[in-house]
C-alpha cells in the first residue's frame, strides 16, 4: 500500500511531468516572403519566373515554425493586417502553432526574393509594412500580458512598423523581465539598440548588426570578442554574433566558443537568422551547454541553407548536422 508520502512524491512527478515550457515569439511587421526564381535576372529587361513560391514570414513566425517543427509548444503574436491573415492563418493551423496576432485594418506587408541560382545571386524588394497606431500597441501589451501567464520563453525579433517608438522592445523586455521571462531579442537599429540596454536574456545580432550597435568597425576576432564582452559585463546572458559563411561566435558566462557549419550548396538564405535563434531557444529547452547550444543552433542556420524559403530539413538531419559542426573555444 501506498503511504501518505509515497502518493504526494506521485504527485509532484505528474506535477513535473504535465508541466510544458511553452515559448511565444512576438513578430511587429511581419511578412509574405514571395520568392521568385529567375535564371539570368537582369534588371530592366524582361523576365521569365521560372517558379514561385509565397511562405508566411517576418522575424518570429520564423523562428515559431521551425520550432513547431520539432514538437516544442509555441505561440505567435504581433500585428497582422485583416485583409490577407488568410495565409498565415492556415500555416498556424498547420504548424499547429497557437495564434494570438492582433488584428489591425489593412494588409500585411510582401517581401520578395529574385532567386538567380546560375548566378549565385539573391535580389531583395522589401515593401513597407502596416502603419504603426497607439491604440494597437496598446492591445498587443494586453495580449503579451496574458501569454505571460502561460509561457516561460519571449522571442522578440525583426523590424517595426513606421512610426513605432523607437522604446517599443525596451519596454517589452522590461516588462517581461520582471515577470521572470526569459526574453530573446533579434532585430537592429534604434529599437534593438533600446531593447539591448533592458538587458534581454540573450542577442543574436548579426556582424553588421553588432557594428551598429556598438558604433565601430569590428574587423577581426578579437574586436568582435571585446565587444562582446562588453555587452555580457552590461548584463545579458548570452550573446550570439552570426556572420554568415564563417559561422557564430556563442557567449556565455567566460565560455566562448566559435561554430562553423560544414560546407553546403546555398539555395536560399531566407530564414537562416531565425534559424539559429529557434535552434538556441530548443537547446536552451533542452538543458544542453553552450557547445551543445551552438552546435544545435549552427545546424537549424546551416539547414535552411539548403532548403527554398524559411524551411528546414528533416530533424533527424538537423541532428546529425549538429555533429558536424566545427567547434572552437576561443579565448577569453
Amino acid at each position: 500500500m501506498d503511504t501518505m508520502t509515497d502518493i504526494d512524491t506521485k504527485q509532484e512527478r505528474s506535477a513535473e511531468a504535465d508541466t510544458t515550457v511553452r515559448v511565444a515569439t512576438i513578430t511587429l511587421n511581419p511578412a509574405i516572403d514571395q520568392t521568385l526564381s529567375i535564371p539570368d535576372f537582369a534588371a530592366g529587361q524582361v523576365n521569365r519566373v521560372e517558379w514561385e513560391q509565397a511562405d508566411p514570414g517576418g522575424k518570429g513566425i520564423n523562428v515559431a515554425a521551425f520550432l513547431a517543427d520539432f514538437s516544442t509548444t509555441v505561440s505567435v503574436t504581433g500585428f497582422m493586417g485583416l485583409d490577407n491573415a488568410d495565409i498565415f492563418r492556415s500555416f498556424f493551423h498547420a504548424k499547429g502553432i497557437t495564434d494570438r496576432f492582433v488584428m489591425v485594418p489593412g494588409r500585411t506587408r510582401a517581401n520578395v526574393k529574385i532567386l538567380d541560382t546560375p548566378n549565385k545571386r539573391i535580389t531583395d524588394i522589401n515593401l513597407p509594412g502596416l502603419g504603426f497606431a497607439p491604440e494597437n500597441l496598446d492591445r498587443l501589451r494586453e495580449a503579451i500580458g496574458a501569454m505571460g501567464l502561460d509561457h516561460d520563453w519571449f522571442v522578440l525579433s525583426g523590424s517595426v512598423p513606421a512610426g513605432t517608438p523607437d522604446s517599443v522592445y525596451a519596454d517589452m523586455v522590461l516588462d517581461l523581465r520582471g515577470n521572470g521571462k526569459k526574453v530573446i531579442l533579434d532585430a537592429s537599429g534604434p529599437a534593438f539598440a533600446s531593447g539591448v540596454a533592458s538587458l534581454p536574456y540573450a542577442i543574436k545580432p548579426n556582424l553588421e548588426e553588432l557594428e551598429e550597435l556598438t558604433g565601430r568597425k569590428l574587423s577581426d576576432e578579437a574586436s568582435i570578442l571585446a565587444a562582446i564582452q562588453d555587452l555580457i559585463d552590461r548584463g545579458i546572458d548570452c550573446v550570439v554574433v552570426s556572420m554568415g559563411a564563417e559561422g557564430a561566435i556563442f557567449a556565455e558566462g567566460t565560455t566562448r566558443i566559435r561554430a562553423r557549419p560544414p560546407a553546403v550548396i546555398v539555395q536560399s538564405t531566407v530564414g537562416a537568422g531565425d534559424a539559429m535563434v529557434a535552434g538556441l531557444v530548443l537547446a536552451k529547452l533542452r538543458g544542453l551547454d553552450l557547445e551543445g547550444c551552438a552546435r544545435l543552433a549552427t545546424a537549424f542556420s546551416a539547414g535552411t541553407l539548403t532548403t527554398v524559403g524559411p524551411r528546414l530539413p528533416s530533424p533527424e538531419t538537423i541532428e546529425k548536422t549538429a555533429e558536424e559542426i566545427d567547434v572552437q573555444i576561443l579565448a577569453p
